[in-house]
């Protein structure tokens, strides 16, 4: 089917969510493309929209490669597969992981305005991004948010790998992938506009139009 732009993939995932009858108490959107989509999800839902944040470890000579993730609170995602393959060393992993927490807690400090994290301790948290291709990201999220003391956990996207997918269902309550395809190799490819979102545009979707 595809989706004319973030907007419109979020208000069709809202929709399904609505459908579904699942709900939650806050909505946490993974920047920077999961904020406009994030921003439909939680105007459906009447629900708050913050934010949860990673950033992708990369491999030592190909950055755009993702290694694994980790969050603002240190919570990392390893692919240990592909270290193995690569033979990545535990120096490299480790000051990575320093360097993209750090980096982590920054934007997230940013985002909010230097305010603090929502308390989630018990809360119904849905994640929601634009799209999910390796999953790296997502699955540091997906642990900040189960350290964070989250009673129940739903990841919602409107596209996705299906192996990932798959995969993910086994960490989180519950998923909410409109589409799945088999011909599946990059989240924009399910884009008619799929163009950057920029630091200051994605910040916009916090303030509640």
């Amino acid at each position: 089917m595809g989706f004319a732009d973030r907007t419109d993939a979020g208000q069709r995932l809202g929709t399904e969510l609505t459908e579904r009858g699942i709900d939650s108490d806050i909505v946490l959107a993974i920047p920077r493309g999961g904020l406009p989509l994030g921003r439909a999800v939680a105007n459906a839902l009447d629900r708050p929209l913050d934010i949860v944040v990673a950033k992708k470890i990369g491999a030592p000579h190909n950055p755009e490669y993702a290694i694994g993730a980790v969050a603002s609170d240190e919570s990392v995602w390893l692919n240990e597969d592909a270290i193995g393959t690569l033979d990545i060393d535990s120096e490299y992993l480790e000051t990575q992981r320093e360097e993209m927490a750090a980096a982590a807690r920054e934007k997230a400090q940013r985002y909010r305005r230097d305010q603090g994290p929502p308390s989630i301790d018990g809360q119904a948290v849905l994640i929601v991004d634009d799209g999910v291709a390796t999953g790296a990201t997502v699955r540091a999220c997906i642990d900040r948010v189960t350290n964070a003391g989250a009673g129940r956990i739903v990841l919602a996207v409107p596209v996705g790998s299906p192996q990932t997918i798959d995969d993910l269902r086994s960490i989180v309550d519950e998923v909410v992938c409109l589409e799945t395809p088999s011909s599946f190799r990059a989240v924009g490819q399910f884009y008619d506009r799929f163009e950057q979102v920029n630091d200051e545009q994605a910040m916009t979707y916090l303030d509640r139009s």
